[in-house]
C-alpha cells in the first residue's frame, strides 16, 4: 500500500522522470554544493555549473542552517513552470550570483555510462528499467555502432529491475525472432508468454552481460534469456531471485495498492524467484547467508539439488534454478582490499566529500591540464592526493590507520580519481577509470578473447 503522498516519488525512478531544477546536489560542510547540473535540464541552461554552492533559496539562508537532503528537494523540486530564486556562491566570484529558475521535467537516466571500452568492444551500464530506458539504450548502441562496436558488454550489477515491458524490449535487441524471452504465470493468472518479435540492434556479435547479488527482476529476465539461448555469456555472482510481477491499483483517494500476481520463469523454465518455503525471515535473511557462508567468494560453496538443474535451449548446457541466475564465469566479491579503514570513509561520505572539496580548489586547474576524459584517465596524476585525503579524514573523525590505508590503497585512490573525473566530465568517466581495475569487467573482456564464444553460443 503506498499513501497519497508517497505515489508519485515512489513511481520517479521508473517513470523516468521528475518536476524541478535540475541539479545532482550533495551537502558538504552544511553547505549545498552542486555536483553537476543535469543535461538539458533548467540549471544547465541557466549556466549554473559543478562546484557552484546554493547559499539562499527564495531569500533564505540555506548554508550553516543544517540543511538536509530531503530540505533541499523539498525546496527545490516544483512543478513545471513554476520558479525559484537561488543565490549562488561560485569560486573567483566575490560577489553572490543571483538566478531564477523555471522548474521543469527533469530526466532520471538509466544509462550510467556508454563507451568504448576498448576497439571494437562497447560497454553499457544500465542502473534500472525505467520508461525511457529504450530510448537511451539504443541511443547508445547507435553511438556505440558509429564508433566501431563489434561485441557488446552490459554492465546490469545492482541493477534492481523496473518495468517488464521495458526488460523483454531490451532483451528483444538481442534475440531471434519467436524467440521466448520470459513467461508468467500466477495462481490466478494463466501463463503468458513473451516473445522477441523484430530484428533488434544487436543480435550478432559477442555479448556479455556482468549481473552481481544486487541484480533482481528486470535484470535477471535478460539475463537469463541470453544465457538460456545461449546467445551470450553471463559473468559475475548469482543475482537477487526477485522474479515477481507486481499490478498496480490506483485508488479512489489517489493513493494505490501494488498486489503481487504471477513469477517469473526464463525460457528454459527457470522460476526467478527464491522460494518462501521456509517461511519470511528465511526469505530476507537468505541474501545475508550467501556471504556468510562463502558463496560471494567461492563457488564451490553452492550446493544446488539435481532437481534445480535445466538445459539451455541451443547447446543443452546445465543451467540453474531455485532463485536467480547463475553466472557461466564466476568472478568472486574482492575482499582483499577493503579495510576497516575503508569502511570508515565509505560510511561517512569522506570520500565523496573530499572529491567535491578537491574538485571546488582545483577544478580550472585539471579542465586546462585534461581537455578529456581518455587524457584526464591516462595521464593525472597528483603525488600528494593521498596525503591530502587522509589529513581531511582526520579532520573529519576518521583517525589515520596505516595498515588500513596500505590495505585499501587501490580502491582509496580509484575511488577519489573516478569521482573526480565524473565531477569534471559526465558520468561515464567514472566507469571509464574504475572498470579498469574491476575484476568482472577485465574478465569479460578477456573473454572475448577466449575460446568460450566458440563452444558456447549459437548464432
Amino acid at each position: 500500500y503506498i499513501p497519497k503522498k508517497d505515489v508519485k516519488r515512489a513511481n520517479e525512478p521508473i517513470v523516468g522522470k521528475f518536476e524541478g531544477v535540475g541539479i545532482q546536489f550533495n551537502i558538504l560542510k552544511d553547505t549545498i554544493v552542486v555536483v553537476s547540473p543535469i543535461p538539458g535540464g533548467p540549471s544547465e541552461k541557466l549556466g549554473i555549473k559543478s562546484g557552484d554552492k546554493i547559499i539562499e533559496i527564495n531569500d533564505s539562508t540555506v548554508a550553516g542552517v543544517g540543511f538536509t537532503n530531503q530540505d533541499v528537494i523539498d525546496n527545490l523540486r516544483g512543478p513545471k513552470g513554476s520558479e525559484v530564486d537561488v543565490a549562488i556562491k561560485r569560486r573567483g566570484e566575490k560577489k553572490l550570483l543571483d538566478f531564477t529558475i523555471k522548474r521543469d521535467k527533469i530526466p532520471i537516466y538509466s544509462v550510467d555510462a556508454s563507451y568504448m571500452a576498448e576497439p571494437g568492444v562497447g560497454y553499457i551500464k544500465l542502473n534500472r528499467f525505467a520508461a525511457t530506458s529504450m530510448d537511451e539504450i539504443n541511443e547508445a548502441m547507435d553511438s556505440l555502432k558509429d564508433a566501431g562496436m563489434e561485441n557488446m558488454i552490459l554492465d546490469l550489477r545492482g541493477n534492481s529491475g523496473g518495468y517488464l515491458n521495458v526488460a523483454i524490449e531490451l532483451a528483444d535487441q538481442f534475440l531471434k525472432d519467436d524467440q521466448l524471452i520470459v513467461y508468467t504465470e500466477g495462481r490466478a493468472f494463466k501463463r503468458a508468454e513473451q516473445y522477441a518479435t523484430k530484428k533488434g540492434k544487436f543480435e550478432k556479435g559477442k555479448l556479455i552481460v556482468l549481473i552481481d547479488e544486487g541484480s533482481a527482476s528486470a535484470s535477471e529476465i535478460v539475463s537469463g534469456a541470453v544465457q538460456d539461448w545461449d546467445r551470450g555469456i553471463v559473468i559475475g555472482r548469482r543475482s537477487f531471485g526477485k522474479g515477481l510481477v507486481q499490478k498496480e491499483f490506483k485508488l479512489s483517494d489517489g493513493s494505490a495498492l501494488r498486489l503481487t500476481i504471477s513469477r517469473y520463469h526464463t525460457p528454459s523454465g527457470r522460476c526467478i524467484q527464491r522460494p518462501y518455503e521456509d517461511g519470511k525471515k528465511a526469505y530476507y535473511q537468505s541474501i545475508y547467508d550467501r556471504l556468510d557462508n562463502g558463496e560471494l567468494v567461492n563457488p564451490d560453496s553452492i550446493h544446488l539439488p539435481d532437481s534445480l538443474h535445466y538445459e539451455t535451449l541451443k547447446k543443452g548446457r546445465i543451467v540453474y534454478g531455485g532463485g536467480g541466475i547463475m553466472p557461466d564465469i564466476f568472478v568472486p566479491a574482492d575482499t582483499s582490499r577493503g579495510s576497516d579503514y575503508y569502511g570508515k570513509v565509505i560510511r561517512k561520505g569522506i570520500i565523496n566529500d573530499f572529491s567535491l572539496d578537491y574538485l571546488d580548489q582545483n577544478r580550472k586547474k585539471l579542465e586546462r591540464k585534461y581537455s578529456s576524459v581518455d587524457e584526464f584517465i591516462n595521464n593525472f596524476e597528483d603525488k600528494n592526493l593521498m596525503d591530502k585525503f587522509i589529513a581531511y579524514a582526520e579532520d573529519e573523525g576518521v583517525e589515520k590507520d596505516e595498515d588500513g590505508i596500505e590495505k585499501s590503497k587501490s580502491l582509496l585512490s580509484n575511488s577519489l580519481k573516478g569521482l573526480i573525473a565524473r565531477g569534471l566530465y559526465v558520468s561515464s568517466a567514472y566507469y571509464q577509470l574504475t572498470n579498469k581495475s574491476d575484476d568482472a569487467f577485465n574478465k569479460a573482456l578477456e573473454t572475448f578473447k577466449s575460446d568460450w564464444f566458440d563452444q558456447l553460443v549459437t548464432e
